[in-house]
């Protein structure tokens, strides 16, 4: 007769999947365990088989989350070349249970997992993320060679890259194809956007920062910008697709702008701070009409503010009427 309880190899066996996998499923919590008092998992077979059962999961929701999980040598290569990508929060991470844990409840956009090193371990990992039904939308990429791979992961695949360098366009293309919301823009928009620029517009009506009024911690923080950096204006700044708000303002008097003046358009695609020293002597901003007539604006340095999603719903930034 089966067993009610199944240990973690009984588990595997059950789904069909490697030890490894059915250990990321239980500590990730994608089933349901306990420890006896000898400090060993145990899981119940209903459980396993309602988990094996699942084929209609319910949609993730859209995120700009990207996990990357590969060897701490070659973790900044890949780090720097998905910086290319634009408009992802890149996850970086080495250990494979580590990675799991860090999807939590909210799923990546992409899970991109480097196999041409340690593949057994990662391998793992790639068939638990393929089986989890609560990642079903979430997109992987793996990179280099794939000599195990079982059906299981070869049918979820979004791109198998062997060359890095192609890494940020199989992103974009993972990211864009996640997207579901209305086209943003009527014609082609003449300042930079992120290839998830619909999936960011609809997290920032999420966030409900558009329709909140003031609110005095948006103005500590530009006022902290301020006066560290000793900047004559600091804001935090909204992008929609048409317009500039400012959430807050200090040492300026407009509310909003249209989007095409906006320098936070290229700081909301960055991940870390973008800066520009002389925005008059940059050809992106040179002809911007806040720079070429008053108020003259000259340095620009700007930070993306980031949903737990991943999507740079607002930025802060410091502007100066000199070069710095």
């Amino acid at each position: 007769m089966d067993k009610d309880i199944l240990t973690t190899s009984e588990t595997a066996r059950l789904l069909g999947v490697s030890v490894r996998t059915a250990q990321l499923l239980i500590e990730s919590g994608a089933l349901t365990s306990w420890k006896t008092p000898g400090g060993h998992r145990r899981v119940y077979r209903s459980d396993v088989l309602r988990f094996r059962a699942r084929k209609n999961p319910a949609p993730a929701a859209l995120s700009a989350r990207v996990l990357l999980l590969a060897s701490a040598e070659r973790l900044p290569v890949f780090k720097t070349i998905l910086a290319a990508a634009g408009g992802c929060s890149v996850e970086a991470h080495t250990d494979p249970l580590e990675a799991s844990f860090s999807m939590g409840s909210r799923a990546p956009a992409a899970v991109i997992v480097d196999v041409e090193q340690e593949t057994k371990a990662r391998i793992s990992f790639l068939e638990y993320v393929a089986l989890n039904p609560a990642l079903s939308r979430t997109k992987i990429i793996a990179l280099g060679g794939l000599p195990s791979a079982g059906p299981d992961i070869s049918s979820r695949l979004h791109a198998h890259v062997a060359n890095p360098q192609k890494l940020a366009d199989s992103v974009g293309t993972a990211l864009q194809d996640l997207s579901e919301v209305a086209e943003p823009f009527s014609v082609a928009p003449s300042f930079p956007v992120a290839v998830n620029e619909k999936q960011r517009l609809a997290a920032l009506e999420r966030s409900g920062l558009l329709d909140a009024g003031a609110d005095e911690t948006f103005d500590q923080l530009a006022w902290l910008a301020r006066h560290s950096l000793k900047a004559p204006i600091a804001l935090v700044t909204l992008l929609t697709a048409t317009h500039q708000f400012f959430k807050s303002r200090l040492g300026l008097e407009i509310t909003e702008t249209p989007r095409s003046w906006a320098f936070c358009n290229h700081t909301i695609l960055q991940r870390g701070v973008f800066s520009i020293g002389d925005l008059a002597r940059d050809e992106r901003f040179a002809s911007n009409p806040a720079v070429m007539s008053d108020p003259h604006f000259r340095f620009y340095a700007g930070a993306p503010v980031l949903d737990p999603d991943g999507f740079a719903v607002a930025s802060l930034c410091v502007v100066d009427y000199e070069p710095r």
